[in-house]
């Protein structure tokens, strides 16, 4: 979810975001990113990558904290609270830091996932000592009021209500699923928020949440483009550094069960014209070698007109006019998280064709890959399209892909040199491990299938027929 429509939209350019070595069916050796990295005395995990292809730079600020663990009374907390950080600080009130960035001809955003929320801007590299005073200003401490509080419950309960209550598909599959696949109530819940829930926030909640996880040993703070890396140093430790830590809370257990029977469900979209379909099934752990099978089986299957689901249901069958989905869909990459994670198809249908008969279509293309290794060539293939978004991702907005990158892997790793592992760790996939990934992973039982009934389809036939 991002903050403002304006500006940079964070999660079109963070759809991937494969920024590591370079991906190519073989041969050179891959491209390394320049990484520095280092910690303050006060927790703050700083990442610099120095690339002078334009005078831009990327500040990218993350906090170690989205919905999946905000309060379980209070859903929609993280989100609710990332607005707030707009709100202004001691010294940037409403709107400067806005006027600031937009003025030197920068842009700016923020999103909150599932287990961040980030703030960003690329800018011209002579404004980032302004840029850090920015971020580390508001890190010390917002002009947090009862009048900014309830300014910003009414437009995140507006914002609900135009993306999700009154749009068709509004929340299908991306918002709807985990909470159908999942048991454990931090994936589980719904994490854009319950009107009644953000309503009910208070200044304290909202003061006491601040204090808590929007802290320097809370946070990974990347600096991406033309700087001067001395100066940055400098820079950040006069602004970031007297900033004082929390006594962050002991972490929740986010541990999901073996799924171990297929679930499915309907649910009614009064305001589709068109059934839709989605199935999601449970992702291996993380950074394992199963993690990076199922991301060479996410491009096999799912991604590009190539695709082996695109291929079957769109070109073939008729059914659809597109698959969508992937790892992490469409909140980020297959990155870019820490936690128990969803791979995820949809697609908007016919009304002619049935789900059991979009599955029984499906079923077939996912079931091949678990009888029988892929071939070189497919692999090969699936390689070749990383390779083609990754230098989309490396280059364009400044390299806020690789920003986002070693900010995830700062926080969660502790390591934002994972980076350059990437191509490694997927070149070691073979065709046996996707083999044995999709027998565990891509099984009946493992998946959730869930249908959208159409409900405006037939008040429009009730109205003369559908146009």
């Amino acid at each position: 979810m991002t903050h403002r429509a304006r500006g940079v939209a964070c999660v079109a350019m963070l759809a991937f975001g494969l920024a590591g070595g370079v991906l190519a069916a073989e041969g050179p050796a891959p491209f390394t990113v320049p990484i520095t990295y280092y910690k303050l005395p006060n927790g703050l995990k700083v990442s610099l990558s120095r690339d002078t292809t334009a005078p831009l730079v990327v500040v990218a600020v993350y906090y170690n904290i989205g919905f999946r663990i905000e309060p379980k009374n209070r859903t929609g907390f993280a989100h609710l609270f990332e607005h707030l950080m707009f709100e202004g600080s001691k010294n940037l009130p409403k709107g400067e830091f806005d006027k600031l960035i937009e003025g030197n001809g920068g842009v700016s955003n923020g999103s909150t996932r599932f287990d961040f929320t980030n703030y960003f801007e690329v800018v011209p590299s002579h404004v980032l000592e302004p840029m850090l005073w920015g971020e580390a200003d508001r890190m010390k401490g917002l002009a947090l009021s009862e009048e900014n509080l309830k300014n910003q419950q009414g437009v995140v309960g507006n914002e609900v209500k135009v993306n999700v209550l009154n749009r068709p598909y509004g929340g299908f599959p991306w918002l709807d699923m985990p909470q159908y696949a999942n048991k454990n109530w931090y994936n589980a819940h719904n994490f854009y928020g319950d009107l009644a829930d953000i309503e009910a926030a208070t200044l304290p909640e909202a003061k006491e949440f601040e204090q808590t996880f929007y802290a320097p040993n809370n946070a990974a703070l990347a600096l991406v483009g033309d700087f001067d890396e001395d100066q940055a140093k400098k820079w950040i430790e006069k602004y970031f550094g007297a900033i004082p830590p929390s006594k962050l809370p002991e972490k929740p257990d986010l541990s999901e069960p073996r799924q171990e029977a297929e679930k499915r469900f309907t649910k009614v979209d009064k305001l589709a014209e068109k059934p839709a379909l989605a199935i999601a099934y449970h992702m291996p752990e993380r950074l394992t070698p199963e993690h990076y099978a199922m991301v060479l089986l996410d491009q096999i299957l799912l991604q590009g007109d190539d695709s082996l689901l695109t291929q079957e249901l769109v070109k073939k069958r008729g059914f659809t006019d597109s698959v969508d989905g992937g790892i992490n869909y469409p909140l980020g990459n297959a990155f870019n998280y820490n936690g128990p994670m969803l791979w995820t198809a949809s697609l908007i249908h016919d009304a002619t064709a049935k789900p059991d008969q979009i599955l029984a279509a499906a079923d077939p293309v996912i079931d091949s890959l678990r009888e029988k290794p892929v071939t070189k060539e497919q692999i090969d293939r699936a390689l070749v399209k990383l390779r083609a978004q990754f230098y989309k991702d490396m280059t364009q907005f400044g390299g806020l892909g690789r920003a986002d990158l070693m900010a995830s892997f700062s926080l969660f790793n502790d390591n934002p040199a994972l980076i350059n592992n990437l191509e490694r760790d997927l070149r070691q996939v073979t065709p046996e491990l996707i083999e044995k990934t999709a027998k565990e992973y891509l099984r009946s039982t493992n998946r959730t299938v869930l249908g959208l009934e159409a409900g405006a389809a037939g008040k429009a036939q009730g109205a003369g027929g559908a146009r």
